[in-house]
C-alpha cells in the first residue's frame, strides 16, 4: 500500500502535469496573433469557458501538495527546499494567471463576434502573460520532479 507521501507526490505530479501541459497547449497551438478577429474571440470565449475555474481549482491543489510534501520532507532538507521552491514557481504562475491573464480574460468576456479597436493589444499582452505562466509552470514542474526524485532517491 503506497504512503501517504507517495501518494502526495503522484497526485502532484499529476496535477501539475495536466495543467503545465494545457498552458503548454495553448501556447503550441493556439497562437492567437494567428486567427481572424472573429476566430480569436470565440476560441478565447470558449478556453476561459471551459478553463477559467478549472485550472487555477487544480493549481491550488497543487500548491497545497507541494506545501505538505515540502512539510512532510523536513527531515530532508535538500528535497524540502525543492518541494518549496516548486510551491513557488506554482504560486508564481497563479499570480501572473490572477493578475494578468484573468483582468484581460473579463474583457475579452465582454466582447461580441467582432472584437473593438485596438483588440489586438489585449491579445498581445494576454499572450506574453501566458508565456510568462508558461515559464514559470514549467520551473514548478521541473522543481516538483527534482524534489520528488531526491526524497525517494
Amino acid at each position: 500500500m503506497p504512503t501517504m507521501t507517495t501518494a502526495l507526490q503522484v497526485l502532484g505530479l499529476l496535477l501539475i502535469s495536466l495543467i503545465v501541459g494545457s498552458m503548454f497547449g495553448i501556447w503550441g497551438g493556439y497562437n492567437p496573433a494567428t486567427f481572424s478577429p472573429a476566430t480569436f474571440v470565440e476560441v478565447h470565449q470558449g478556453a476561459v469557458r471551459g478553463l477559467n475555474v478549472l485550472l487555477p481549482s487544480m493549481g491550488l491543489a497543487c500548491i497545497l501538495v507541494a506545501v505538505t510534501l515540502a512539510w512532510l520532507g523536513r527531515g530532508m532538507p535538500q528535497s524540502r527546499w525543492l518541494y518549496i521552491a516548486a510551491a513557488v514557481g506554482m504560486v508564481a504562475a497563479a499570480l501572473i494567471t490572477r493578475f494578468g491573464n484573468q483582468p484581460i480574460n473579463a474583457v475579452i468576456m465582454t466582447w461580441g463576434a467582432v472584437p473593438p479597436d485596438g483588440w489586438q493589444m489585449f491579445r498581445d499582452t494576454w499572450w506574453k502573460w501566458h508565456q510568462a505562466r508558461l515559464a514559470a509552470g514549467f520551473s514548478g514542474e521541473l522543481l516538483l520532479i527534482a524534489a520528488i526524485f531526491t526524497h525517494r532517491g
